[in-house]
């Protein structure tokens, strides 16, 4: 994707997964990426210069952002998979910081670099949960349900300078689903759920939101994109 190369782009949460994969291809597009997250990335990549960030931190600021941003990706999550009964108060908290409050923050804190772009691009990422009622996902459905809201909103209210669309994958093979990812069983049951009898990589998330970053999708703005192997919507 030529477009990308030589613009400036944001990702909170870089350092494994969805995140990671998406610095790597912004990387090797040619692009600057300015990489977020509590622990350090994994690699060394040309063109990606890392600091630390704890989202959930009652007040934070992201130092050393260049005064043109032409995209930004939020890519905190969690997958705390609990019956409604025990859900803690704490817990549900949890989620919306990480999910929700995280992303408002950073959005705040980027917004006026990426006005500046003239045509910058934001892309959330919500869960395949929120359209689809699944047991145990009160939590993470509503939070990630609240992060489908703001989408709307924000693309409402940012066009035309800032276009605002959200990813919707089902479960991905991440290393925050290593838990139930960790045995051939698990790992086949997840995958024939799916239409397409597989599960999502981070490759398959990072190739939709680099075509959300770039201009060919230029005239998109306020969806909400189930990348889920057909979950959400065929049986």
């Amino acid at each position: 994707m030529q477009n990308l190369k030589d613009k400036n782009y944001l990702i909170i949460g870089a350092s494994s997964g969805i995140g990671l994969e998406i610095a790597r291809q912004l990387a090797h597009a040619g692009a600057q990426v300015y990489a977020y997250s509590r622990t350090a990335l994994p690699e060394s990549l040309p063109g990606v210069q890392w600091s630390p960030l704890d989202v959930t931190a009652s007040d934070f600021t992201l130092d050393g952002l260049p005064e043109i941003l032409h995209g930004f990706v939020y890519c905190p999550g969690s997958i705390n998979l609990k019956p409604f009964a025990r859900i803690s108060d704490d817990d549900f908290r949890k989620e919306l910081e990480i999910n929700v409050v995280g992303a408002f923050k950073s959005i705040k804190a980027a917004a006026p670099a990426l006005k500046k772009a003239g045509q910058a691009s934001i892309v959330l990422f919500s869960t395949v949960a929120v359209q689809t009622g699944m047991t145990f996902h009160a939590g993470i459905a509503a939070a990630k349900g609240a992060v489908e809201g703001l989408t709307r909103a924000l693309a409402a209210e940012l066009a035309p300078l800032v276009r605002v669309n959200c990813i919707a994958p089902s479960l991905t093979d991440t290393p925050l689903a290593a838990n139930l990812l960790n045995t051939e069983e698990k790992r086949n049951n997840s995958a024939n759920r799916h239409p397409l009898r597989r599960i999502g990589t981070p490759e398959d998330m990072a190739a939709m939101a680099l075509f959300l970053l770039d201009e060919n999708s230029g005239f998109m703005t306020g969806q909400v994109l189930h990348v889920d192997g057909g979950l959400g919507n065929l049986r």
